[in-house]
């Protein structure tokens, strides 16, 4: 079988594509089968010195553009994604093994959000004028400069847009190192950039394992690096950025709560725990995979939660009729497995799900799990994939203690009729993007990031803009300077 997904060389460097096959051989596996789609090759240290030579040199013209062309460029970009959205869906689902039908209005369509978001904010990036009696400061707003991006595999044309568009719309350049095991949609980014008008050299993007994320982290000419991944290699990161005080920017994992009252919209409810369980089978950062269902309405919650489970298309993700896919790989497959052994050795209760289909590719069907306790392994780490813990509850101030007991701190969503209840839950959330009454959405609008083992920063709107630029002062004295001596 043939599939349109081989590119046309591995890395995208200076405006064009590059090759250098003396690099490690990287396979790209179509989750769905689990055949090779494509092959790229890991940059060497030529590539990566092409990368950062061409950026290095690109930006401080870019930065010298006024924010209105720059946001110019970022727009159109937008526009060419949007135009492109089945083709870049369609690769996405390549990529991942997400299904086609939610690819199609969550990836590329997410992307280009974020270009028109920070195109249009770019025109505003001013400072400020400060009097102090005749004398006065003013602020400039400055790009940091070489900006290093790294991506994780779940939302790989998302994640290159967010990063990169704020980036862009800051002055900076950016070299974007996606995740060895979904190469090729960040390719595409870089290539509709070019197509927008954005000067050559200004989005790199280069393959490749830890070892080229380290070199980059590690190399003295880059000012920034924002990582989208696991706490594990956050930590690498934040120590190799600290040995050269670079900006850093941390989107890590989670164990988010996921609170419903028993005077929730019960299919609302439902709807939420879906969502911030089983959307792309599971593997979404901020899912909220600690569901606290009060005792009053658990039957009924369960009930209808299986009931509404046996709806789910499991079959090709490029057949917009399928509402599940597989898992990204066999090793991620393999991890779920494992916490389901775990969690069936500590005496939960398997309610539906649990066991890999007998097909090919890496399917494993909407897990769920009742009567989990807090110490449970499946209640405590994250798994990154189709498994739910539903645990019970009583009483309001206990299970927001029992909510905020973990060290990550990325999300946390509570259903319940009362507004009351439900902003005090949310203003009592340990977490740095919470819900109501819904559950994952993630506008370009609002600020996204973690506190505690979640994560540092923000990425979207325009709190990102404050972690890709610095501020100068400048004191203007208008009369004269005296001195002791």
């Amino acid at each position: 079988m043939t599939y349109p997904t081989q590119p046309i060389a591995s890395h995208y460097i200076n405006g064009r594509y590059v090759e250098d096959t003396a690099g490690d051989l990287i396979q790209v596996i179509y989750p769905a089968t689990g055949q090779i789609i494509a092959q790229v090759h890991a940059a060497t240290p030529a590539v990566i010195e092409q990368a950062i030579a061409s950026g290095r040199a690109a930006q401080a013209a870019w930065a010298a553009l006024s924010g209105t062309q720059r946001g110019r460029v970022l727009r159109r970009a937008a526009d060419l994604m949007r135009a492109a959205n089945h083709d870049l869906s369609v690769l996405e689902t390549y990529d991942t093994g997400k299904p086609y039908q939610e690819t199609s209005v969550v990836d590329a369509t997410s992307g280009a959000d974020a270009l028109e978001y920070f195109g249009g904010l770019a025109a505003s990036l001013t400072g400020e004028h400060i009097p102090l009696g005749e004398d006065w400061v003013y602020t400039r707003r400055e790009p940091l400069g070489l900006c290093v991006g790294i991506g994780a595999w779940n939302y790989p044309t998302q994640i290159a847009c967010w990063k990169g568009a704020p980036a862009l719309a800051c002055g900076n350049a950016m070299i974007f190192k996606p995740s060895e095991v979904t190469p090729l949609c960040a390719l595409k980014v870089a290539e509709i950039l070019t197509q927008a008008g954005l000067p050559d050299g200004l989005f790199n993007v280069v393959q490749g394992m830890g070892a080229v994320g380290q070199a980059l982290v590690s190399d003295t000419r880059v000012a920034k690096v924002s990582l989208t991944g696991s706490v594990p290699t956050g930590r690498k990161v934040y120590a190799a950025a600290a040995q050269g005080l670079k900006h850093v920017t941390l989107e890590l994992g989670g164990k988010s709560p996921l609170i419903i009252f028993d005077d929730a919209d019960l299919e609302n409810a439902v709807s939420g725990a879906i969502l911030g369980n089983f959307y792309s089978s599971g593997q979404v950062c901020s899912n909220g995979t600690r569901v606290f269902v009060h005792k009053a309405i658990k039957d009924r919650f369960l009930a209808r939660l299986t009931a509404r489970l046996q709806g789910a298309v499991l079959g090709d993700p490029q057949d917009p009729a399928t509402s599940f896919g597989p898992m990204v790989s066999a090793r991620q497959l393999e991890i779920a497995e494992g916490y389901i052994a775990q969690g069936k050795a500590e005496g939960a209760r398997l309610v539906c799900g649990g066991a890999r289909l007998d097909r090919a590719g890496f399917f494993l069907p909407p897990t769920v799990f009742a009567d989990v306790r807090d110490d449970m392994v499946i209640a405590r780490e994250e798994i990154f994939g189709p498994v739910m813990a539903v645990l019970d509850f009583e009483d309001e101030a206990e299970v927001l203690a029992r909510a905020n007991d973990t060290e990550f701190g990325l999300a946390a969503g509570v259903f319940t009729r009362d507004l009351a209840r439900a902003h005090r839950i949310a203003a009592g959330f340990e977490a740095g993007t919470c819900y109501i009454n819904t559950y994952n959405d993630a506008p370009v609008e609002a600020p996204f990031g973690g506190v505690k083992a979640s994560g540092l920063g923000r990425e979207n709107s325009k709190a990102a803009i404050e972690h890709y630029s610095q501020v100068k002062s400048v004191y203007v004295r208008m009369g004269d300077l005296e001195a002791p001596f």
